[in-house]
């Protein structure tokens, strides 16, 4: 089937008032899918590699479908070996490969990117088995293989912008190439999802294309809140515009410029309007905290520990995800040597401000010491020794300035990153009398995935699904736009 004939009888079966049908692809736990459930899709399936990742996913769109289809759909799944027709069939879907799907959505990784040039990026899209020649096995190209045998309608892919200038390609303006050469209009730019209605100031790239039966252009979601980025954030937007420009000597750039937020629109959703209500932790300041596996088992309720704004009574009463009395998953780590820093930092302090807190609490101690045994200790003893390491953490801060960063209740939070899932500390609560750093929750909040969506595993994986996932409100303005481009066309 070409096509255009698979393309047209979708377009038919969507007038006839069906919902249109999304495939995840890299589907990590199910942002990107979550986006899309509420802008009105049907969710076939995700395709993801990690197995508890795999499995959030499974349990957030399937449980309704009972424990046998949870089990099936949380399969991990390595596309690399999974052919696009056995994973239509895997989904519970009866169609061919061709007819199954209507959009299909993902970020694939690029590792192996840079040596994969733009003449193997057309390879795979004019001849669907070119993949199967680089045994490096790129996901860019299996990603367009996979374009290649489900003829989606539209499609979204998702990477950080470093990713316009990756190995000396601009991989996004590469892609949208190989795309049009088989039948789509494609477009990328830059989105921050603070613009979104998201609590972070999220900067990422997003890649959309429509088949051409569908729409000769793209277009992207219009802002819904506004807020003047940081420095850094113009910055890293810079850089990539840098390449940007290299591209327009070269050949289109297939680079669009974003929608303009404007003043006038409410302000970016804060942190302390993302979090403030969940229940404050204190547990760790009186010794009740202890080292381990934080299991998801104990449900912390509500309470009122602070105003349940508009943006948190959306994340409690999600439709299809909503949280009844509070949540289980609002735990965090044992990091008791930091603790007394914590509430000692300022909102905006990075890891150089903490040395400076971390040095003048050790000084301190030496004093209560001397206080205590009536004598200095000798600082190159023992004693001496234990108490800076308990005390002082060991990074130069010359090396490490962005390793620490206390939140600004007042504003959205900094760019959340998989790395939570190793020590949290980019994300230290702006609530000094609480001296941690955020729990999967807030971190979750933070994302936009509401109290009722479950992440599998302990509390490091879920922190690393949480890092890596696509906001959910970003995912349903732009699903909202494909949707619409969509009916534009019925």
């Amino acid at each position: 089937m070409t096509f255009i004939q698979a393309h047209r009888q979708k377009l038919r079966r969507l007038a006839s008032g069906k919902s249109p049908r999304l495939l995840d692809l890299f589907a990590g736990c199910g942002g990107i899918s979550l986006g899309f459930e509420a802008a009105g899709f049907e969710i076939l399936g995700g395709a993801e590699i990690d197995p508890l990742a795999s499995l959030s996913h499974a349990q957030n769109f399937f449980r309704q479908q009972g424990s046998d289809a949870v089990a099936q759909h949380g399969r991990p799944v390595d596309i690399t070996e999974e052919e696009p027709d056995s994973l239509v069939r895997h989904c519970g879907s009866t169609e061919t490969a061709a007819l199954a799907v209507d959009v299909i959505a993902g970020g694939p990784p690029c590792q192996a990117f840079a040596r994969v040039g733009r003449a193997k990026l057309r390879e795979i899209a004019e001849h669907p088995d070119a993949f199967k020649l680089d045994a490096r096995g790129n996901l860019y190209l299996r990603y367009l293989h996979y374009v290649r045998q489900l003829k989606p309608l539209a499609l979204l892919m998702e990477n950080v912008p470093d990713i316009i200038n990756y190995g000396g390609h601009n991989v996004p303006a590469e892609t949208c190439e190989a795309l049009e050469s088989i039948g789509y209009v494609a477009r990328y730019t830059l989105l921050n999802s603070a613009y979104y209605g998201v609590p972070q100031m999220r900067e990422r790239m997003f890649l959309l294309a429509f088949s051409k039966e569908v729409a000769d252009s793209v277009c992207f979601p219009k802002p819904s809140h506004w807020i003047e980025l940081p420095q850094g954030y113009a910055g890293t937007r810079g850089v990539a515009l840098r390449y940007i420009r290299e591209d327009l000597f070269s050949g289109p750039s297939y680079y669009i410029d974003p929608p303009q937020a404007a003043p006038y629109l409410p302000h970016a959703i804060s942190a302390q309007e993302a979090i403030g209500d969940l229940p404050a932790i204190t547990a760790h300041l009186e010794g009740e905290l202890k080292r381990g596996a934080r299991r998801f088992d104990q449900l912390t309720r509500y309470g009122a520990q602070g105003e349940v704004t508009a943006y948190a009574k959306l994340m409690r009463s999600w439709p299809g995800h909503a949280a009844n009395d509070g949540v289980y998953d609002h735990v965090i780590r044992s990091l008791p040597r930091d603790y007394a820093i914590f509430a000692r930092m300022q909102p905006g302090d990075q890891y150089p401000e903490a040395h400076v807190h971390a040095l003048a609490l050790f000084e301190q101690r030496l004093a209560q010491a001397k206080r205590d045994t009536g004598q200095s200790l000798a600082p190159h003893s023992k004693s001496y020794q234990e108490l800076f390491a308990a005390t002082v953490p060991p990074y130069d801060p010359g090396k490490f300035p962005n390793k620490w960063r206390k939140m600004e209740a007042d504003l959205p939070a900094r760019t959340l990153l998989a790395h939570l899932g190793k020590d949290g500390y980019s994300h230290i609560h702006y609530d000094s009398r609480q001296a941690r750093t955020i729990s999967v929750r807030e971190a979750a909040r933070l994302q936009s995935f509401p109290d009722g969506f479950v992440f599998s595993g302990t509390m490091n994986p879920a922190f690393r699904q949480i890092g890596n996932a696509v906001p959910p409100l970003m995912a349903q303005a732009i699903a909202q736009t494909i949707k619409e481009t969509l009916q534009q066309k019925l």
